[in-house]
């Protein structure tokens, strides 16, 4: 299995993207971010930034679920984006809705440093056997 299927593997995007875990579990995963350098031409954080740090955080969560030798793959994902941030970090914290043999499910909140809510997101991952 290479790294980047290893459940405690965040990938060469997050790590570029500097992202950071603070906990992980099959039920809940929480990973932020800082806004710069992950902005848009006008200073905003990026709502592709926003995605994959949306599905880093779920598909950690589901790496969790998934049992030894099989691995989640992301197969849909849903983001509203709600309001700007410009500066500082972003948190988003992934909660399991749904636990399967083969999918897991998560809402993802996304808040700034003042617990705003600049996103939403639903993930859900295919659990495969690796190929």
């Amino acid at each position: 299995m290479s790294d980047t299927m290893h459940p405690d593997s965040l990938g060469p995007l997050a790590t570029t993207m500097g992202m950071t875990v603070h906990a992980a579990s099959a039920r809940e995963a929480v990973v932020t971010m800082p806004v710069a350098p992950n902005t848009q031409p006008a200073g905003l954080l990026h709502g592709g930034a926003s995605a994959a740090l949306a599905e880093t955080a779920g598909s950690l969560a589901a790496a969790r679920h998934a049992p030894a030798g099989r691995v989640a793959v992301g197969v849909e994902l849903s983001i509203t984006h709600h309001r700007p941030a410009h500066t500082g970090n972003v948190t988003a914290t992934a909660r399991a809705v749904h636990l399967g043999t083969t999918l897991a499910t998560y809402e993802i909140e996304i808040r700034d440093d003042q617990q705003r809510r600049v996103a939403s997101a639903r993930l859900t991952c295919m659990i495969i056997s690796p190929s």
